[in-house]
Parts: structure tokens; C-alpha cells; sequence
């Protein structure tokens, strides 16, 4: 492989993080729900505009009790998917609270993120974190949007590979900024940054412009 990153999914208990790693690690998917116990991780390699990527990923549990253990983990991280559950208001309003876990955690500027929503699959009456709601929040916090499904397999891929492109991206930008800065004494990456927007069913819709700083990983 080209690269090697580290990716952790973060939100509170039952949202289906480790569903969304069982479906992008092994395509599979259990309807029984077994509560994380700490960490689980796995592990897939992608291939990116023709490079290997190997993605460790990581799966915490969202449990208080665990927080301790947690946080250890934020050490090393590139990426972080910060995952609720649309039927779950609650959930979602706590989004707030692990963005600033991740904050607390990640010294260095920049880990990549994105917000899922997902079991994005149900009863659309019983839909109570709406799309609208869920895009503004996203776009004011800078970060991308992805409504999932890891039970019908509904973006979950997609939002996988666009967190991987980030972190790849950054990554590259990052080393052109430190090359630019000791040829020039300040270097920039020419206004580019991670797309905005929002992937529903497979689809984009055109976001607000994403402030997401330039990175490397928690320290």
C-alpha cells in the first residue's frame, strides 16, 4: 500500500457504528444489536486515482462508562466519522458534544470529518433528525453531510471513500504547504479544501463550502 490511515467512528451507543463497519469492512449486516464492548477495528485497503490506501478502522463504543478508553484512541487518528441516528433527536443534538471530544483529543489542526446520519432506512415518519436540519448543522460546522444505511447499504461505501479522500487530500496538501514554506517562508494550498454537501440515497446535492482546516493526525 501507498498509505496507511486511521479512522475512528465516533457517536453515542446504538446509532450503528459497528453496522457501518461491518458493512464497509465485510459487507455484511447483523439485526441483532451486540453492544461494543471499548474498541473493535478493522481493516480494508482502497484504491484511490491509482493508490493503495489501507484504512484502519476503528469502532468505539458510545457508552459514558467508556469514555476513558476512548479517548486514548483519538492518538494517531486521520479521519473521523461522527455518526447518529436519524430517528434519534437525541443523538443527534450530542453530535455537538463528540465534535468537541474530537477537538479536546486531536491536538494538530485538520483531522478530517464527516457527519452521518444514518438507519436512514425506516418508516419516514419516524424520521425526526430531518435532512434540512441535519444540513445546516453540517455546513455550519464545515463538514460534510452523508444520510446512510448500512442495513439496505445506502451510501455507506460513498461516505467511506469521500473521509478517505480528505484525509488523503490534507495529507498531500499539508506536505505541499511544508515544501512551499521552506522555498517561500509561507505556504498555501491555493484555497482548495474538502467538498461541501450532502449524499443522500446515493445522490449529491450541492453544499456550503467546507472550512475544514488542513491536517495531519492527533498527536
Amino acid at each position: 500500500y501507498d498509505h496507511l490511515f486511521k479512522l475512528l467512528i465516533i457517536g453515542d451507543s446504538g446509532v450503528g457504528k459497528s453496522s457501518l463497519l461491518l458493512r464497509f469492512a465485510d459487507n455484511s449486516f447483523s439485526g441483532n444489536y451486540i453492544t461494543t464492548i471499548g474498541v473493535d477495528f478493522k481493516i480494508r485497503t482502497l484504491e484511490l486515482k491509482g493508490e493503495r490506501v489501507k484504512l484502519q478502522i476503528w469502532d468505539t463504543a458510545g457508552q459514558e462508562r467508556f469514555r476513558t478508553i476512548t479517548a486514548t484512541y483519538y492518538r494517531g487518528t486521520h479521519g473521523v466519522l461522527v455518526v447518529y441516528d436519524v430517528s434519534d433527536g437525541e443523538s443527534f443534538a450530542n453530535v455537538k458534544r463528540w465534535l468537541h471530544e474530537i477537538e479536546a483529543n486531536c491536538s494538530s489542526e485538520g483531522v478530517s470529518r464527516v457527519l452521518v446520519g444514518n438507519k436512514n432506512d425506516g418508516d419516514p415518519s419516524k424520521k425526526v433528525v430531518l435532512t434540512e436540519d441535519a444540513s445546516r448543522f453540517s455546513a455550519a460546522m464545515g463538514i460534510q453531510l452523508f444520510e446512510t444505511s448500512a442495513k439496505d447499504n445506502i451510501n455507506v461505501e460513498e461516505m467511506f471513500r469521500s473521509l478517505t479522500e480528505l484525509v488523503l487530500r490534507s495529507k498531500k496538501e499539508a506536505a505541499l504547504s511544508e515544501s512551499a514554506s521552506g522555498a517561500y517562508g509561507n505556504g498555501g494550498n491555493g484555497g482548495l479544501g474538502p467538498p461541501g454537501g450532502i449524499k443522500i440515497g446515493g445522490k449529491s446535492r450541492p453544499g456550503t463550502k467546507s472550512t475544514q482546516k488542513r491536517s495531519g493526525c492527533c498527536k
